[in-house]
Parts: C-alpha cells; structure tokens; sequence
C-alpha cells in the first residue's frame, strides 16, 4: 500500500522566454509541466481534481494573478496557487497570500527557492485528494464493514460467503481478533434465505459460568432453585435462523456435549422440560485459535470440532490485505466523525505514515479505535505539534484519552474500568457521556 507523488504543475506565464526556461528547469526535476501563456487557456484546463499545483505571474495581460487566485479558489479552495511576482509588487504578493495563495516568490530568484515551495504545495496537495478520495469510496462502497475492500484477500472471502450463504451446512469461521468475524457471520446469515428470521449472536466467553447452560439452552418455570419463570435460551432463539457462537473455544466441555447434540439431532432440550423441541437453525462457530489443535490437545470436544468444520472460512488479517487499510480508515473516520458531529479531518502525512508501516495486531478493532482518535484529534499522529489548547482543554483531551486506552485494554467491561479509574460509577458514566464514549463500542 502506498501513496502517489503529485508532479503535475500549471504554469501561467506571459513571458515565453522565461516561461520556458523554467519548463525546462522543472522538467528536469521530474515535474509535469503544463505552460500557458495566458489565464483563460489555464482555467479551462484546470478543474477542482487537478492533480497538482498552479504557478502564476501576478502581472499579465487579460486577467492577472489575483483573478486567476479568485477563479481558482472558487473552483477548489484547496488548490495551492503560488505567485510569481517581481520586487516591486510583494505586497501585491503578501495580499494574494491573505486571499489564500499558498506563496510567492520574487524574481529574481533562486530556483531552489521556487522548487522548496513546490514541493511542500504538493505534498499538500497530494494529501487533499488523497483524504477527498478515501472519504468518497468510503461513502460509496456497498460492503458492510470490515469486509469491504478490493484485496484479493477479501474479495475471495466474500466470493466464498456469496457462493455458501444460502446453503445449509454450518460454518466455522477462524481469524485473530479484530478480524471481523461477526462481519462474515452476519453477511452469511443475511445473504442467505433465513435472512429474514433471527440472528442470534452468543460470546461463548462472556456467559456467566454458573447459568451458561441456562442461557444456552434455556430452562422450564421451576427447574431449580430461582427459576421463576420460563426462559426461552439463545439456541431456541435461533429457531429458522442463525446462531452465532462467537469464541466458541471458551465453552466449556461439559457444555459442548450437549452443543453437539443440538448440532447433531437439530433439537434443543430446555432445563426441566420433559421432551426437546426441535429446530431448524444454521450454527456459525468462530474461534481465534486454531480449534484443530486444541482438539488434539483435548481443550475442545474433536467430535465437535468436525460437526463445526463443515466449511472453514479464514478471516485475513490486516497485514494481508494492506491495500483495503486506506478505505477501511476512511469509513472509520467518516463514522466517527458523524458520531461526534464534526467534519472528519484531513489525513494527515503522519496519520499516512501510520496506516502504511503499522502492524496493526488488533486489526479491524485497532484500526477503528484510531480512526476514533484521529477524529477527535487525540492521537499523536494527528496532532499539531504545537495545537494552542489552553490547560483546561489539554487536561480534558488527557482525560478522554485514559479513558479510552482503558475501554480498549478491558473491552468495555465497565466493572474493570471503574476498579482501574477508582471513581464512583456516576462520575465515570457523567465523563464518559461528555467524551462520547460508548463501553459497547470497545467490545
């Protein structure tokens, strides 16, 4: 995954012996040059996706720099205009720049010197489409995140969810976490003809250990001690759907005897009740270990482990599909941008740096919690080096950050950020409601 380098430039200048020379000298220099001897052949050139910087004598016949600046900045305010004026027109020059020219130099001058305020323009200008174009794909892509993207990665994965989303086989679907894997399950489900009917998503790692079998499973009114009610479990719940067992390794083996018999039999049987009920329900597994060899390890039932890998899909991870991270970003900051009612920030050249050399251990997971820091403005990388913020505003920027790294490090479990905050509960919900923070979010 890379960026490209902006070369082209538009050079607006009526003397053509020094118009060419500097064709020549930028040429050299591995620039596009497009000369013109006069404005009105430029503007007619130049639309508001010009892929470069325009260069332009203040003094000209016909319409003058200044003018050209105010088309220009009317066709796009980003574009960078730099003046080229002699010495008795700085301030001209200075005023131009007032009126949002990106520079200026006065003849003579060096090359080097128009050559430095090139390059930074460009780069400028390279980081303005690149923002505009990843905002627009993210707008206009179709997919439902994390699987969109044009990678050959992800596309095979969701060639493959297309082809097996209206079968009736059950599915294990394996990636590290962060990867998506609700993604896939939920594309699995509403592909498919049960679409219509409940998706049913369980985290076999959150159920309370003492009523997981309960929540599972469900119970009669009077099955034990406490059960004042029927419960209908998340299993019955899936009846003509799907039911995802998200990290279905944490289940525990007692447990998983009778998951395989609702596998196998296509039937549940409630706590208490005298027969089973059955069911027509499709079960996706995930798992972020390697199942295979934790049922050779005897962590994980090996016969549920086979009535599972009927189908195996692999999530990629980030680090497989680099080219995807741009457009991936782009729907997180435009996501957390609308949350937060503000307009999303331009993609700074460090927040570039980042989404290229990362390793991105968390993936999707990691790389929306930046996007979310990057849109606020609370990550290093997209911060000025010197923001201006008074002392109240750089503690309460401080304080939204420790928050947040303490959702991501304990997943939203509210019981373990108040121990690490050691606040009362009103206070940590009163600073999470002013920073916009959601605990379901971190999950």
């Amino acid at each position: 995954m890379q960026f490209a380098r902006l070369t082209a430039v538009a050079l607006i200048e009526d003397d053509a012996d020094f118009r060419q020379a500097l064709v020549e000298r930028l040429t050299l220099e591995g620039l596009d040059v497009h000369a013109f001897a006069g404005a009105d052949a430029a503007l007619k050139a130049v639309d508001a996706d010009f892929p470069g910087v325009v260069v332009t004598d203040l003094r000209m016949p016909g319409l003058d720099g200044r003018q050209v600046l105010d088309r220009l900045q009317a066709l796009d305010a980003a574009l960078p205009v730099i003046m080229i004026t002699g010495h008795g027109d700085v301030a001209d020059a200075v005023a131009a720049m007032q009126a949002g020219a990106y520079d200026f130099v006065a003849k003579p001058f060096p090359f080097e010197r128009l050559q430095d305020s090139l390059s930074r323009a460009l780069e400028k200008r390279g980081l303005v489409l690149e923002n505009r174009r990843l905002l627009a794909m993210a707008s206009d892509s179709g997919q439902e995140l994390p699987l969109a993207g044009a990678s050959r990665a992800i596309t095979a994965l969701r060639a493959t969810i297309a082809q097996i989303a209206d079968a009736r086989m059950d599915v294990l679907i394996e990636g590290e976490t962060g990867t998506g894997k609700e993604a896939v399950a939920r594309a699995l489900h509403n592909g498919g003809r049960r679409r219509l009917a409940p998706f049913v998503a369980v985290n076999c790692g959150a159920l309370p250990d003492g009523l997981i079998e309960s929540e599972l499973f469900g119970h009669e009114l009077g099955a034990f001690a406490g059960a004042l009610r029927r419960r209908v479990g998340h299993v019955e719940r899936a009846h003509n759907g799907s039911l995802f067992l998200d990290e279905v390794e944490s289940m525990p083996l007692a447990v998983q005897v009778k998951m395989l018999r609702v596998l196998e039999e296509r039937e549940v049987h409630p706590i208490g009740a005298n027969e089973p009920r059955a069911l027509d329900l499709r079960v996706l597994a995930s798992s972020k270990i390697d199942l295979e060899a934790a049922a050779r390890a005897g962590t994980f039932r090996e016969d549920l482990y086979y009535r599972l890998n009927v189908v195996r899909l692999r999530v990629p991870p980030l680090r497989e599909r680099r080219e995807d991270i741009p457009l991936l970003f782009a729907h997180f900051l435009r996501r957390a941008a609308d949350r937060h009612g503000i307009e999303p920030p331009a993609v700074s050249d460090s927040v570039r740096r980042r989404l290229v050399e990362a390793d991105w251990p968390g993936n999707i997971r990691e790389l929306a919690h930046f996007a979310e820091r990057v849109a606020l403005s609370l990550d290093d990388a997209a911060r000025p080096a010197d923001d201006g913020l008074s002392l109240p505003d750089r503690l309460n920027r401080f304080e939204a950050e420790l928050l947040r790294d303490a959702l991501q490090a304990h997943q939203g479990d509210i019981a373990a950020v108040l121990a690490e905050m050691r606040v009362p509960r009103k206070t940590l919900y009163d600073k999470l409601a002013r920073h916009g923070l959601k605990p379901a979010a971190f999950r």
